[in-house]
């Protein structure tokens, strides 16, 4: 199990530096500069401006720089925000993203979890199918749909709930569902169909030959097995989340990490969206580490391989 996990960390730090090399390669060939913006700025000050960040060096010498920077924690200063640090903002921003983002993980994993448990348990019933429906309808609503919906009902109509913001509890509630309401759909769907997998084993069909049935079958031999696919699905739902929040952050006008990757890209501001995509694909890194590591104790199969 040791030596699995080693691999995946090693494989993790290729994934990091493949991942910043692609979006430094990208950043650069995209037209425009982070300077651009500036309206009659004398030839000399704008060569002033590039030297500052080191602009003027050739893109290899660039690059290196970087990869120096970041091996040792510095994550370089930003291009549209000249008072902070790349790093300052992400640490301003990252509370924001992973209150939001984590609080959409597990209301998708604990609904989708009981509905989809539910829907397996009475699989072919009424019940079963308005849960499947349910699931088919929230997949194919994308986020920044769900969002401005979620908006209109609870902010405009009802008035229960602030259409943005941040600050307060309620802030957090239209945000939340907006993120979540995909990832419970997912869930569902898995949850269900692992359930029907699961009833239908070997191990199962003993536990009711020795008279096990009910609450208890279910709890101590099918629950564990039948969320090992769900548990798998945390690794993408991650990246689902993080790249949701972009849009869903500006749309309710949270200070996070997600909302800052947009004005990085339209201000091409290169160390504020390199910083923001590192932050995001070491989080993704970590959460598919932790998965692993929770399968290969979930699934015995996994460590004998």
């Amino acid at each position: 199990m040791i030596r699995a996990l080693a691999t995946r960390a090693l494989e993790a730090l290729v994934t990091l530096w493949l991942l910043v090399t692609l979006t430094f390669v990208l950043l650069r060939a995209a037209p425009g500069g982070p300077f651009d913006v500036e309206r009659d700025v004398p030839p000399e000050i704008a060569a002033n401006l590039a030297a500052r960040f080191h602009l003027d060096e050739p893109l290899p010498v660039q690059y290196l720089r970087y990869l120096g920077q970041i091996a040792r924690g510095d994550l370089g200063p930003s291009f549209q925000y000249p008072d902070f640090t790349v790093g300052e903002l992400i640490r301003a921003g990252l509370p924001a993203t992973l209150l939001t983002g984590s609080l959409a993980l597990v209301l998708a994993l604990a609904l989708g979890t009981v509905a989809g448990a539910f829907a397996g348990w009475r699989a072919g019933g009424a019940a079963d199918r308005a849960v499947t429906l349910g699931a088919a309808f929230g997949v194919s609503i994308p986020k920044f749909v769900a969002a401005p919906i979620l908006i209109l009902v609870f902010a405009v109509w009802l008035g229960w709930l602030p259409a943005g913001g941040w600050g307060e509890g309620r802030h957090v509630v239209l945000p939340v569902a907006a993120l979540a309401l995909p990832g419970i759909a997912v869930v569902t769907r898995l949850m269900r169909g692992s359930t029907i997998e699961v009833l239908s084993s070997d191990h199962v069909r003993a536990a009711r030959a020795r008279g096990i049935e009910g609450h208890d079958l279910f709890l101590r031999h099918v629950l564990r097995p039948a969320f090992a696919p769900v548990l798998a699905w945390t690794a993408p739902a991650m990246i689902a989340v993080l790249t949701g929040s972009t849009v869903v952050e500006q749309i309710f006008g949270i200070p996070g990490i997600g909302r800052y990757f947009v004005q990085g890209a339209l201000n091409r501001d290169y160390t504020l969206v390199l910083g923001v995509a590192l932050v995001a694909g070491l989080l993704i890194v970590v959460v598919n580490l932790v998965v692993d590591a929770l399968r290969l104790w979930l699934d015995p199969r996994l460590r004998s391989g």
